[in-house]
């Protein structure tokens, strides 16, 4: 009984901030228009830029160091690299504009690791980024969708899993 008393009151917590609406799906304006579709074509994988995806709870957007990585030495003539460089030329990070998220309103608490260690792959819940060149947002992180996820996948749907 605790159970359903506490699930009908996020489910009205959600419903009454809006974040069981479905959120428009707009473009996110980067600063540069990082190219997905080419670095996936050139056999780039997520993990390769995302790294503490697989280390902990958020896949983090990757620092200016972590291009240079390659980009010291690969494709340094381009613009795209160019302004990179300056941005690591100057220490200062690429001021990214995040894609997806949850409203801080929706008390969602994601966490990247337990989906990694299921294999659950990266364009089930990002798009498939080999299609876009700047990443967009096309699905809608909304409750139904991950509900219906962990239903197929045979995961927890108790509350306290996603919310706090």
């Amino acid at each position: 009984m605790r159970k359903f008393v506490l699930a009908a009151v996020v489910l009205i917590l959600l419903v009454a901030t809006g974040a069981l609406a479905l959120r428009r799906v707009t473009p996110v304006p980067q600063p540069i228009a990082f190219p997905h579709k080419t670095h996936i074509e050139k056999q780039a994988v997520c993990t390769d830029c995302h790294e503490s995806v697989e280390k902990g709870p958020i896949a983090g957007i990757p620092s200016v160091k972590t291009c240079m990585i390659c980009h010291s030495q690969i494709a340094r003539d381009r613009p795209l690299i160019k302004e990179v460089t300056a941005y690591a030329d100057k220490g200062i990070e690429i001021p990214w504009q995040r894609v997806y998220g949850f409203p801080h309103e929706s008390h969602v608490r994601f966490n990247h690791a337990p989906h990694i260690r299921a294999n659950v792959d990266c364009k089930s819940c990002h798009g498939d980024l080999a299609t876009q060149t700047v990443a967009e947002r096309v699905v809608d992180h909304n409750m139904g969708f991950c509900v219906n996820c962990h239903r197929q996948k045979g995961a927890s749907n108790d509350c306290l899993t996603c919310h706090y």
